[in-house]
């Protein structure tokens, strides 16, 4: 199971909303209540009960959200966000960084490859540490989607590993 929600900010913070996100989908999927929240050592938020997982994500103007049954990780970035050309270079490992360049708009490339490090990241509970800049996805990836404006992406276990 993996249920999704989105929302634009409107008067609440990007964390209000992906708490008001979290709160719709575990109402729709369980009724009720949810769990408190607690944070692992490393900072990744889980339910203090029961066997469901979440993750959200929020951009300056977009919340996102994302249940799941198994371990979930998801990232959102406004796909207007400029990107400045040296975090390229810092940020992407050799192979994700002639994809980007061959890519029709490299900021756009960017931005997809950067959402999908970060679902890695969140997914892992790692968090990201400096720059990710060992791994190799692809601006093409299909768990890269655009929604109200926002690339976002979701990795769920086992379908990636960092």
């Amino acid at each position: 199971m993996l249920k999704i929600k989105s929302c634009a900010l409107s008067g609440e913070t990007g964390h209000e909303a992906g708490r008001r996100l979290l709160r719709e989908l575990y109402a729709a999927e369980i009724g009720g209540e949810m769990p408190d929240i607690l944070i692992s050592p490393r900072g990744k938020p889980y339910f203090s009960q029961g066997k469901l997982h979440f993750s959200i994500s929020h951009t300056r103007r977009h919340a996102f959200c994302a249940l799941s049954d198994r371990p979930v990780g998801i990232d959102a970035e406004e796909s207007d966000r400029a990107v400045r050309p040296e975090l390229l270079k810092k940020a992407l490992s050799a192979s994700e960084f002639a994809r980007c360049a061959a890519f029709p708009d490299p900021n756009q490339a960017f931005l997809r490859l950067w959402v999908l490090k970060e679902a890695a990241a969140k997914l892992s509970g790692q968090g990201l540490r400096g720059y990710p800049n060992t791994t190799a996805f692809s601006p093409e990836d299909p768990r890269v989607e655009l929604r109200d404006g926002c690339f976002f992406a979701i990795m769920q276990e086992e379908e990636y590993a960092l």
